[in-house]
């Protein structure tokens, strides 16, 4: 334990603050042998110089996260540059997933996390009924595919079906720099999404407390579901995309079990290339 702690404290890449990928290992690194050393009274020493170490990385993140925070707050990134930004701390090798078979959430979803402001998470209020399925968070990885494979227009508005606690929604705005609205039955979802937003000083964004099969699309151009229902409900809310389809071309990205449902659908045809995979981002166009 004493040699694995000394090969961390001595690894200089984790202090040197754009290394966050190198200290997000080694914060892990050292939970685990936080973790090992427990309380036993022989480990003392090594668990303060263990904590201390914690504490002076966690320093190192807060400071940098809260300067990239007022960055975006001052609008200081345009869509490119965000993702620049982003690329300098962490990697965007899309083609390199090893949770590929799973919703699988690494070293970018840290990152992410520290962008945002650490709100209190808010308790869920309404039951959901037997179709809706329990919120989970879309890994980041997901979302940067997403604006890699479906470039977005100046004009287009993109809709989050289920946004959940907002991520997607304000990764979107971010990233390609369109408008966003951001469709959640969950209103104390909402509040936290519109705080995120608020607080980042980012303005294109709506987060509407509404049932997914009362939701006004007419404003849509590009619509995401990561499975948020299923059954009756997803096949309704399917019917009136098809519906705004007649009006104008949209297109359809999915992510998770809902999307063998849709790849069904006749009015749709997919953009994306290979068979049906539950767990990698499918795109469809009416």
């Amino acid at each position: 334990m004493q040699e694995e702690l000394e090969a961390i404290v001595g690894d200089p890449l984790i202090y040197v603050e754009s290394n966050f990928e190198q200290r997000f290992h080694a914060l892990d690194q050292l939970e685990d042998l936080l973790h090992t050393f427990g309380e036993a009274s022989d480990t003392n020493s090594l668990r303060k110089r263990a904590e201390s170490l914690k504490t002076e990385l966690e320093e190192i993140d807060r400071i940098l996260f809260s300067r990239l925070q007022a960055n975006i707050s001052s609008g200081s990134y345009t869509s490119g540059e965000f993702r620049e930004m982003v690329n300098t701390y962490i990697s965007l090798d899309l083609t390199d997933n090893q949770n590929q078979e799973k919703a699988g959430y690494d070293e970018l979803d840290a990152f992410i996390n520290g962008l945002f402001p650490d709100l209190a998470l808010p308790e869920q209020t309404v039951a959901l009924e037997p179709e809706m399925v329990y919120f989970q968070k879309t890994p980041a990885r997901v979302v940067f595919e997403l604006i890699a494979n479906c470039p977005f227009a100046e004009n287009d508005v993109f809709f989050d079906l289920g946004s959940g606690l907002g991520q997607v929604s304000i990764l979107v705005n971010l990233l390609a720099g369109v408008k966003v609205n951001g469709i959640e039955l969950e209103p104390a979802f909402c509040t936290y999404a519109r705080s995120l937003a608020l607080s980042l000083n980012l303005s294109e964004l709506t987060f509407i407390h509404v049932d997914a099969r009362l939701a006004d699309y007419s404003a849509g151009t590009v619509f995401f579901l990561y499975t948020p229902f299923q059954g009756r409900m997803l096949q309704e809310v399917l019917d009136l995309l098809q519906r705004e389809s007649l009006n104008r071309k949209i297109k359809l990205i999915s992510y998770g079990p809902c999307t063998e449902y849709i790849a069904r659908q006749s009015w749709l045809k997919p953009i994306t290339s290979g068979a049906v995979d539950t767990y990698k981002l499918h795109i469809f166009s009416s």
